[in-house]
């Protein structure tokens, strides 16, 4: 969907009259927090206040559970055929089309994320999302059984029931979107539970939503803590499955409360520390050491899949390191709400903070940094970090061991493919890999050997909703897009009639 260019005076015109949510969606409504608490939502871009959201407790996620599960148990939804949910779905569709330019100027305003990429990217890719499982929706077929001839048994695919879906701060509506769409499409109910840091796209899917005539109850939207209306939503023994996105202590802990609940299903989506690797019979070295720049710096560097290792085959790391260089060097921190800034603000100080850490740290274990490193516009009140790149990594240095999540490249070197894919795989994490070669056996032979849940040939990132997307190891399990997660919100059940 192409975005028309909107000027920085006419955006602040926009904000103006932009409606900020603040309320929880609980069973068709709009209503505050049981207790009247709201919790500050702070802008990246500056510092200031955005607005007061409801802080949800225990108390208002049981109602939304609560009303999620009649909605489930008496049909509204799930008993509906595959036709009116497409119309459902659709329509949503079309009014996140409508509000394109609010749901992005929500979204650059809470993340800090540049309002190009927020229109180019995050809310057209939500809106294919939902367009995208609406049409999907009934391709999920069940399954005849081989029986003998008194017999006839098949296998059908059941929604589960209520979803718990806990989204990150870094794609807000898009990740929701990933997990939303097809629970959806399966019949399911679902609350969702935004990230604290960045609540406004969540709560306007959820307004859309009852627009388009998604029954009450259906689909419910708690903004809050995550350690209150977070865990009070993965403790319920009413939730059939928690869909979660983000990192791995917090991953680790939804595990737990499933055991101390109802043994809920639980899908992660945790963290990476993902390699792109270069090899010297790379012919097309200026558009890898594009891939290696956009790969680690896009989005500020918070994305779970970012490039943050970047393996070089020594009789080139040199010369592709400068290229690599004189791209980051063209990504300046700048507004977020100006159309032409490509590189924002972190999403809080917290985050930033973070990140300084991280190089403080590198630096302090002898890597040497050849670009960057520095806090930058701090006059403005903002939380923005420099693009930074390190040479000489270990892989002993924390850098080359735990995520950063933030803006901070480390260099590594290798002598042969051997190296490179033992370096590669010297992670407790396994989201995704990439790799640079004109050899076409290196190519197939790499790609199988590194273990990961997204492999890259000559790209990074190059991929769609069609292709399913998940880790390997500490990255978590189960998958989103592509037709398999629909298999994700479902049971399958089945059914064998003896015949008399």
């Amino acid at each position: 969907m192409e975005q028309p260019r909107v000027t920085a005076p006419s955006i602040f015109d926009a904000l103006k009259a932009l409606s900020l949510p603040d309320r929880a969606v609980i069973d068709g409504g709009l209503v505050k927090a049981a207790s009247g608490q709201t919790f500050d939502n702070v802008s990246p871009r500056d510092g200031t206040l955005i607005n007061k959201v409801a802080a949800c407790q225990a108390v208002d996620v049981d109602r939304a559970v609560a009303s999620a599960r009649k909605a489930f148990e008496d049909g509204r939804w799930r008993d509906q055929g595959p036709r009116a949910k497409k119309a459902v779905l659709f329509r949503l569709a079309e009014l996140m089309e409508r509000d394109a330019e609010d749901l992005a100027l929500l979204e650059s305003l809470d993340t800090g994320k540049p309002i190009r990429d927020a229109r180019a990217v995050d809310v057209p890719l939500s809106i294919g999302t939902c367009r995208w499982y609406a049409e999907a929706l009934d391709k999920v077929y069940g399954e005849v059984g081989a029986a003998p001839v008194d017999r006839l048994s098949w296998a059908v695919h059941e929604p589960l029931g209520v979803v718990g879906a806990i989204v990150p701060w870094n794609f807000p509506l898009h990740m929701a979107m990933w997990k939303v769409a097809p629970a959806l499409a399966m019949g399911n109910s679902v609350v969702l539970k935004p990230a604290e840091q960045s609540p406004l796209t969540a709560l306007k899917l959820g307004e859309l939503a009852l627009e388009a005539g998604l029954p009450a109850g259906v689909l419910n939207v708690i903004p809050g803590l995550g350690g209150v209306a977070g865990e009070a939503l993965a403790l319920s023994m009413d939730v059939d499955m928690i869909a979660f996105t983000g990192s791995g202590p917090v991953g680790r802990r939804l595990m737990e409360y499933s055991g101390r609940s109802n043994l809920k299903r639980v899908s992660l989506e945790l963290g990476g520390k993902s390699p792109q690797i270069v090899f010297a019979d790379c012919r097309h070295l200026d558009a890898a050491a594009e891939a290696a720049a956009w790969g680690v710096f896009y989005n500020q560097g918070e994305v779970c899949t970012a490039a943050s290792r970047l393996l070089v085959e020594e009789g080139i790391k040199d010369a592709f390191v400068e290229k690599v260089i004189a791209v980051a060097k063209a990504m300046v921190p700048g507004d977020p709400l100006d159309p032409d800034t490509v590189f924002g603000a972190m999403v809080s100080e917290r985050q930033m903070n973070t990140a300084l850490d991280y190089i403080a740290t590198a630096e302090s274990q002898g890597a040497r940094r050849l670009l960057g490193g520095q806090r930058v516009r701090q006059d403005t009140g903002g939380f923005y970090v420099e693009p930074t790149i390190f040479d000489g990594l270990q892989p002993d240095h924390t850098l080359a061991r735990e995520e950063v999540f933030g803006p901070v490249l480390g260099v590594q070197t290798f002598k042969d493919a051997d190296e490179a894919i033992a370096l590669a795989n010297d992670t407790v994490y396994g989201l995704a890999a990439g790799l640079w070669t004109s050899d076409i056996d290196r190519a197939l032979t790499s790609a199988r050997r590194l273990k990961a849940g997204l492999v890259w040939v000559n790209g990074w990132d190059a991929c769609d909703i069609t292709m399913p997307f998940g880790g390997f190891k500490q990255s978590g399990f189960g998958r989103d897009r592509s037709l398999h997660t629909l298999h994700k919100y479902a049971d399958l059940k089945s059914v064998s009639v003896t015949l008399r």
